[in-house]
């Protein structure tokens, strides 16, 4: 992914290595976690699980799984206290899956108000014949705006997909990939960063998102309009 592409809104281009991360799960309820966490012991990088607030404020980076429905994820962040505290986080913080999608406006699945961070609504597949609901297996990532996010990878990088609801292309759409539509596959807004697909199961591409999302610095500082500083179905 050589070409030039314009940059991501919200975030200045920065060193590659950012050292000893502190990185903290969300104990959001995903069945993906301890994958993640696998994922992350292979690139050697400890991490912790939790959903108290304070350790969350103060990891260096903050990952947001997610497996399952959008209304209950939210009713479990809510409970906790973290919708109202992962809007305000400063560092860098990765949405995956699910996680992804609660990090816009809201969502189609449920009617769900999610957290509101980076502008959109989530919206549900059509089924057909041809394009099965949920849209399951390797398909191909292609980039369409520079981030950090994707420093590293080739045109031809290939990530496994499980999902039935997806943000349509927009202004955060760093990424994109088509299964019937064309949809975001990786998103970036200021220090919030997301990935439709499951980094953890999606080999040497998964494993290099998730070393670029950890080499990138805690408070890196930029702008966008509207956003902060720098098994089953998903959804």
């Amino acid at each position: 992914m050589s070409a030039n592409f314009p940059p991501a809104p919200g975030l200045v281009t920065a060193p590659a290595v950012v050292a000893a991360p502190e990185v903290v799960i969300v104990a959001s309820g995903g069945a993906n976690i301890a994958s993640l966490q696998f994922a992350l012991e292979r690139l050697h990088v400890p991490s912790a699980v939790s959903a108290d607030p304070e350790r969350i404020r103060a990891a260096s980076h903050v990952i947001l799984p997610g497996v399952g429905a959008a209304a209950d994820a939210m009713a479990r962040l809510q409970r906790a206290g973290l919708s109202t505290l992962l809007p305000t986080l400063r560092q860098p913080v990765l949405g995956i899956c699910l996680g992804m999608q609660l990090l816009f406006e809201a969502s189609d699945e449920g009617h769900t108000q999610c957290l509101g961070i980076i502008p959109g609504r989530v919206t549900r597949f059509t089924d057909s014949i041809d394009m099965p609901v949920p849209h399951m297996g390797w398909n191909t990532v292609e980039a369409t705006r520079e981030s950090p996010l994707l420093a590293g990878l080739g045109s031809d990088a290939y990530a496994y997909f499980v999902h039935s609801f997806a943000v349509p292309v927009s202004e955060a759409t760093v990424a994109s990939a088509h299964y019937g539509v064309s949809f975001s596959a990786c998103v970036q807004w200021g220090n919030f960063f997301g990935a439709q697909f499951h980094p953890e199961r999606s080999a040497a591409v998964g494993a290099r998102i998730l070393q670029n999302f950890l080499s990138v610095p805690s408070g890196v500082a930029g702008a966008a309009a509207g956003a902060s500083v720098v098994g089953a179905s998903c959804a």
